[in-house]
């Protein structure tokens, strides 16, 4: 884990960095960002993603711009969403991000 973290964390730095720099106005006072919603073009495909339990699901996906389909707080914990190449990056550099698996068919046998 240790390694995992220490590679993580300069990546995760630059995302984090990315995320808090807003535009400041005249006043001093940052200036907010209009949300823009995010609908994930149908060729990008839907991934599973697991966080440590002391995070809370749904802000990880809301750092990197996703929109859960469904949030998971008991067997999983973490959650779904469609996401481009750049989010699965974004999720793999922050850390408590545990995994990022593509959504795929299952089956017994």
């Amino acid at each position: 884990m240790r390694t995992r973290l220490s590679r993580a964390l300069p990546a995760a730095a630059v995302v984090l960095a990315a995320f808090s720099a807003l535009p400041v106005s005249a006043a001093g006072a940052a200036a907010a960002p209009e949300p823009v919603p995010y609908t994930a073009p149908v060729d990008h495909p839907t991934y599973i993603v697991t966080v440590s339990r002391d995070l809370d699901p749904a802000d990880v996906a809301q750092l990197v711009g996703a929109t859960p389909v469904h949030v998971f707080r008991s067997t999983l914990h973490g959650f779904a969403a469609p996401l481009s190449p750049g989010q699965v990056a974004a999720l793999h550099a922050l850390p408590g991000v545990e995994t990022v698996e593509e959504d795929g068919t299952a089956s017994a046998g």
